[in-house]
Order: C-alpha cells, then sequence, then structure tokens
C-alpha cells in the first residue's frame, strides 16, 4: 500500500453539482452526492454512492485490478436497452484508508458510457 503525498497526491471532495451517466438513453446513475477524487495529473473521476445507480443494469464482471493507492477494484458490465458495455464501472469494495470515502461508490469509464453529464446542483 502506498500513500498519497507531494509526489502522488490524492484528494477527495464532495462534488457540488448534479452528476448523472447515461447509456443507450438512459440514467444509469443520477446523484448529487458524488465524490470527486483528483488522483495527480489525472482527470478527476466522479464516485457515484451505489444507492444513486440503476443496480439491474449492473453485471459483475471477471475483470479486477489493483492500485496501489486505492486497492483492489471490481469491474462490472453495464447492460441497458440490449446494450452491453463490458468492464465500464468499477468499485473499491475496501479502498485503502486514505480513499475510504469512496467506499459503496461506483465510478464510470467516459469512454464506455454515452455521457457523464455535470448539472446545476439545484
Amino acid at each position: 500500500m502506498k500513500q498519497p503525498g507531494p509526489d502522488h497526491p490524492i484528494t477527495l471532495t464532495p462534488e457540488p453539482h448534479r452528476i448523472r451517466v447515461l447509456v443507450a438513453g438512459v440514467a444509469v446513475a443520477d446523484t448529487r452526492n458524488a465524490v470527486r477524487l483528483q488522483e495527480a495529473s489525472y482527470p478527476p473521476v466522479f464516485y457515484i454512492p451505489r444507492a444513486d445507480i440503476q443496480a439491474d443494469s449492473f453485471v459483475p464482471s471477471a475483470k479486477t485490478s489493483h492500485c496501489p493507492y486505492k486497492g483492489e477494484a471490481r469491474y462490472f458490465d453495464l447492460v441497458v436497452e440490449g446494450v452491453r458495455r463490458p468492464d465500464a464501472v468499477w468499485s473499491y469494495e475496501a479502498p485503502f484508508p486514505a480513499v475510504s470515502a469512496i467506499r459503496d461508490h461506483v465510478a464510470f469509464y467516459p469512454d464506455r458510457v454515452d455521457a457523464i453529464e455535470v448539472l446545476e446542483a439545484s
């Protein structure tokens, strides 16, 4: 396990905007409670609470990966209206303490969904 620091910073902040994820015209996630994770020089990633996803569209995948800063990730395919997006979603079931705020959240690959919308918080 590696700790975030000056050479590899990770910041987690509550996202003030509404985040909606679309696949085949269906909102598979819609939340006002996302966590924004900014890691080093990578683009920010929105982690969405499981309570705010359409769980019936998520099919567990065989894929897993390891991040030395976040822990073990598992993946999900998205299946919506007959459209399958393999390994489009990941989740850290037991993230390392430095990023514990992403527990019970999922994140999406932008190129495997139709849109990740950042909407006004209203």
